[in-house]
Parts: structure tokens; sequence; C-alpha cells
């Protein structure tokens, strides 16, 4: 049986003017993941990164905590299939007059509720861009998203030399989440809030056999919980 371990990246750098970059944080929450592997003694025949920086810094930092005998015959690969849809892109053109990050930050200023305003902004966002009345909008439509992603994944499957071994993608939130609607058939909206809960670091585990694929633990970051502290657990 063939596993695929599925790993949001670590916590990036929200609200600055390039969020594909870790913090310090999300660079602990990857260290702390490839401890943890490390412990389970587990080991991969392939490492796989969605071609963000995002994702080869997460990949770098969790797999350098890792034995070095548990990489030596590791292989690296990138597959773009794997990365993020454009969460700029979906918000700009719900909300044009936040493609300037200073508006988007007077906005929120002025709001009573500032810790909740991104997720009603993104939401809305979300929901126009997967609707399907825009595509023409887009460079990529929510349909085309799943494709993408549902096709990068069969590449994974139907690749001989994975089928019996272990396999870790560094990827996005929505990546995992638009996998798990193409294993579990779930609705849009449950997607959709779906994302909302996959931590930066955690881990999403896949099985497959004969042509079979099938979730084995979804958003794993008791990892993170090793450090007891508030704040080690975040979203985005």
């Amino acid at each position: 049986m063939g596993q695929i371990y599925l790993v949001r990246h670590g916590q990036a750098s929200f609200g600055a003017a390039n969020y594909d970059q870790l913090s310090k944080l999300g660079f602990e929450q990857a260290r702390l993941l490839g401890q943890w592997f490390g412990n389970c003694h587990q080991t991969f025949e392939k490492v796989v990164c969605g071609g963000m920086v995002r994702h080869r810094q997460t990949a770098d930092s969790c797999m350098g905590a890792l034995p070095r005998q548990a990489l030596v015959d590791t292989e690296w690969v990138t597959d773009p299939g794997f990365a993020e849809f454009n969460h700029v892109e979906v918000i700009v053109k719900h909300c044009p007059e936040f493609a300037s990050p200073e508006q988007f930050k007077a906005y929120v200023a002025q709001q009573p509720d500032q810790k909740y305003v991104f997720e009603h902004v993104f939401v809305a966002a979300m929901e126009r861009w997967m609707s399907g009345r825009h595509d023409g909008d887009y460079t990529e439509t929510w349909q085309g998203f799943q494709d993408r992603c549902a096709a990068a994944l069969k590449r994974l499957t139907d690749d001989a030399e994975t089928a019996e071994s272990s396999t870790i993608v560094f990827t996005s939130g929505g990546v995992i989440s638009a996998l798990c609607k193409h294993l579990l058939e779930l609705p849009d909206r449950k997607t959709m809030e779906l994302n909302w809960t996959i931590a930066n670091g955690s881990v999403t585990k896949l099985q497959h056999r004969r042509g079979r694929t099938s979730l084995a633990y979804l958003n794993n970051f008791s990892h993170l919980e090793w450090l007891g502290e508030n704040g080690s657990v975040t979203y985005r």
C-alpha cells in the first residue's frame, strides 16, 4: 500500500508585501513536523513541492529535522499541480479596491470586528469564484483548480515507483481541501469551510492501492501541540 502525506506549509507572512515567505513560527512548525516524523521512524522515497517559495521552505525545514540516513535515497521533485490558487486575484476580483494592501489595511482598521473582517471578505470572494458565474474574470476557474489538483494526485498514484512507497507533498490548504472534496465528494460550501480549518504545518495522510485512494487521517497537528504555547497552531 502506498502512502501520501499532504503537508500544508508553515505560517506564511500574512499582511506583508510578500506573503510567499515563512514567518519565524512557520519555520518552527515545519521543523517540529520533521522531528515528529523522525520520532516515528518515518522515511520517504519521494518529496514533492508545489512550486511556491513557502512550500520549499517548509520542505527544507521539515526534512532537515529528519535523520540524514532517512533521506539517502529520497527523490525531490517540483509539481506546480500542487500550487495554491491565486487568493489575491480571488479577493481583488470581488473587491477591486483591495488591490492595494494599504487600502485593505485601512478598511480593516475601520471595522468593529477586525478579528474576523478578513474571513468575511474572503468567504464572499470565494463564493463568487466558486459560483462559476464569473469564470471569465479569473486566470484559473474553481473547476480548473479542482481538476489541476486531482490531476496532480493522479500523477502520483499512477506512478509505479510510488505504488508501495511513502511520498510527502508540501502544498497549501486550498489544495488539500480540493483533494478531500475529490476523494469524499464534498459540496463546495463544505470544501470552503474545510479550508479554513487546515492548520499551518498540519499533515493529511492518504493511502492508495489497486487504483483506489482513500483518506487515512486529516489535518493532524499534534506535533505543534508539543510546544504547549498559545499561538503555536495557526491557520493563515
